[in-house]
């Protein structure tokens, strides 16, 4: 899958900038390690986008939110979601 032809238009440039930084970095290690993370990356959101178009916006919007207003609104209590997780777990 060429993943940058798998993006939405508004994500181009992001994958860009990112794949500009390291690949600089790349040759200045000499390493590709950074390369194939950015690519398992963006793998994955051409993946989610393809499949929920927007997701990664709403994403970003959600993570600007909570570093505003420095928690998540939205979020419930660690107690419920170790409830839920209990729950889960016995019904299997």
């Amino acid at each position: 899958m060429a993943i940058r032809g798998c993006l939405p238009a508004r994500l181009m440039p992001v994958f860009d900038t990112e794949w500009d930084m390291v690949l600089e970095r790349a040759k200045a290690a000499k390493s590709l390690a950074g390369i194939h993370g950015l690519l398992h990356k963006w793998r994955h959101i051409a993946y989610t986008e393809l499949c929920d178009p927007g997701s990664y916006m709403r994403l970003q919007a959600k993570a600007e939110q909570i570093m505003d207003a420095g928690e998540n609104p939205t979020a419930g209590s660690f107690e419920d979601m170790q409830a839920l997780i209990r729950a889960r777990l016995a019904s299997r």
